[in-house]
């Protein structure tokens, strides 16, 4: 993280617990837009910052933030009071935030005290510590106003110093309206405001009405360059139909088109499910992040995502989804399912090293694919985003394209490229992907859907004492018989050599070099596979040897 520019992080006036926990960080300098905030947060200005996703926007408020708890607390011995207030869409962001700033201040000596309201176990435990006046309280609106409601109404009234809202365009997309106002209604009439987005939407103008007061607004070179027109994406799309979908998504990710880490995104949960168990048939390890899934399943993986242990990710993004189809919860007839409508995936998550976003199913608004393709091509690092499109997506690929080219002043065709791919040359791989269609069953799906809530059961902290007084039920959960079994061809594993396209069997031949690869009969008889020990071959016709047969004598008649 950080710039080559000469300015330090000590040049701005930060405490030196702060400089220490930058150092062991490994932070070296502050990026562009750490630089030109922090030194204006310092000097008690409202901030707009517009900056793009991953840029530092969480330290260019953590510091200022955290540096004014610091003074505050070495001039006033009296009781504590919440000093600061985090404000953040989803539960995923509230995690990482919080995270972020108990890094930043763990040379403090445990001075500054971090409350995530959203990830902090039961409603008991964060009313027990809300009633402790925590320094900062990160959160979503709506667990905010709830949990602050059930302990007291004034408790922000006096002390609080610093309110932060982060990733501001998405609060009132997210239904967060009249929890925000509510909250406000809560705070003291003076306090110091930082609101941060990607973008300056109608939004996030009516929230710098009702928080910033004569604010300073910041837009780096960096911001203008925006994901979706940044050079360093690249955007392909292919036009085919519905059903060639998996027949690409297989090719482009066996044969190596699509290297690195991967992000799937589909428009339902349903199909997301779908997806996972296709590529399984191939031996392809995916996992599933949706909004069914409780927040511990889904911050788990993340963080087995971040450290590499799947290369891919089937997400779902429903709440744009939602959005652009009239407000729906996706689709299917009675569901019953829970969804957390605190979910958010296309932005605050904190996926590393993401280097390909692949759009399976188109999103249904310009925004939502500005959110999805957000998601590659951070900071410095390149990316390629890649959309499959089928005839009734076209229509969202154009008004894309449209938005693009507005924002970028390029020419629609220079943003979303075609993808130069010939059908022809895959075709015969489809009777494989056919085949492995034929074993994703919809009791599959269920079965896969399941799985998830038992290992979630079996996990939960919440339901641990429960299990301790009823063994038997525990014991049930875990031999509970799989109705419907994953039936898993092993022989798709491997792709015949016979039906690798031409122009990529050198390519294909290197990515297998070294790993044990099953020699062809052609190569057995050739003397190419496997040696076998020389055995000598009997010719029964030359060692066939006749030898008269005695004749038993027989007793003669007298």
């Amino acid at each position: 993280m950080g710039d080559d520019g000469g300015v330090q992080f000590h040049d701005l006036g930060l405490d030196d617990r702060l400089l220490k926990a930058i150092a062991k960080l490994g932070w070296a300098n502050p990026t562009l837009i750490q630089e030109k905030a922090i030194p204006l947060a310092l000097e008690g200005k409202d901030l707009l910052i517009k900056a793009k996703t991953g840029s530092g926007k969480t330290a260019a408020y953590a510091l200022p933030l955290l540096q004014k708890i610091l003074q505050s607390k070495s001039s006033s011995t009296g009781e504590p009071v919440i000093r600061g207030l985090v404000i953040v869409p989803t539960k995923e962001l509230s995690s990482q935030a919080t995270k972020n700033l108990k890094e930043l201040s763990a040379s403090c000596s445990g001075l500054v005290r971090v409350l995530d309201v959203c990830n902090c176990g039961t409603a008991a435990n964060v009313r027990t510590a809300l009633t402790e006046r925590p320094d900062i309280v990160v959160g979503t609106p709506s667990r905010m106003v709830g949990q602050i409601a059930a302990v007291e109404k004034e408790v922000l009234k006096y002390g609080l110093e610093v309110l932060v809202m982060d990733e501001a365009d998405l609060l009132f997309s997210f239904g967060y309206e009249e929890n925000i106002k509510t909250l406000l209604s809560l705070l003291p009439p003076i306090y110091q405001s930082f609101l941060l987005s990607a973008t300056l939407s109608d939004d996030v103008k009516s929230l710098k009405k009702l928080v910033l007061h004569n604010s300073v607004t910041l837009r780096t070179r960096e911001a203008e360059d925006e994901g979706p027109t940044s050079s360093r994406l690249t955007q392909f799309h292919i036009k085919c139909s519905r059903d060639d979908k998996f027949l690409l998504i297989y090719t482009l990710l066996k044969l190596g088109l699509v290297k690195g880490k991967t992000l799937l995104f589909v428009n339902e949960i349903e199909g997301c499910y779908r997806l996972k168990l296709f590529l399984e048939q191939f031996s392809i390890r995916a996992c599933v992040l949706n909004s069914e899934l409780p927040h511990n399943s889904r911050c788990h993986t993340v963080e087995e995502f971040n450290r590499g242990i799947y290369d891919y990710v089937v997400a779902t993004d429903e709440v744009g989804v939602a959005n652009g189809a009239g407000g729906r919860e996706g689709s299917g007839k009675g569901r019953k399912r829970k969804r957390d409508r605190e979910y958010g995936v296309c932005r605050g998550v904190d996926f590393q090293g993401v280097e390909n976003v692949v759009n399976f199913d188109f999103p249904p608004t310009p925004e939502s694919y500005i959110h999805r393709v957000g998601r590659t091509a951070r900071g410095v690092d390149c990316g390629t985003a890649l959309s499959l499109i089928s005839q009734e997506e076209e229509a969202g690929l154009a008004a894309v394209e449209d938005r693009l080219s507005s924002e970028g002043g390029e020419s629609s065709s220079s943003v979303i490229k075609p993808y130069r791919f010939k059908m022809s040359e895959i075709e015969g791989f489809r009777y494989r992907i056919t085949d492995a269609l034929r074993a994703v069953t919809k009791a599959s799906i269920r079965e896969a859907r399941l799985k998830e809530i038992r290992v979630e059961a079996i996990n939960s902290e919440r339901l641990k004492s429960h299990f301790e007084d009823n063994p038997r039920d525990l014991q049930v959960l875990r031999h509970d018989q799989v109705l419907q079994p994953k039936r898993v061809q092993p022989h798709l594993k491997h792709i015949p050599s016979y039906l690798i396209p031409k122009a990529l069997r050198t390519e294909v031949t290197k990515e297998v070099k070294g790993k044990k690869v099953r020699p062809s009969s052609t190569a057995v008889r050739r003397g190419g596979g496997r040696r076998k020990k020389n055995k000598v071959r009997i010719d029964p016709l030359k060692t066939f040897t006749s030898k008269p047969t005695k004749v038993p004598r027989t007793s003669r008649g007298k």
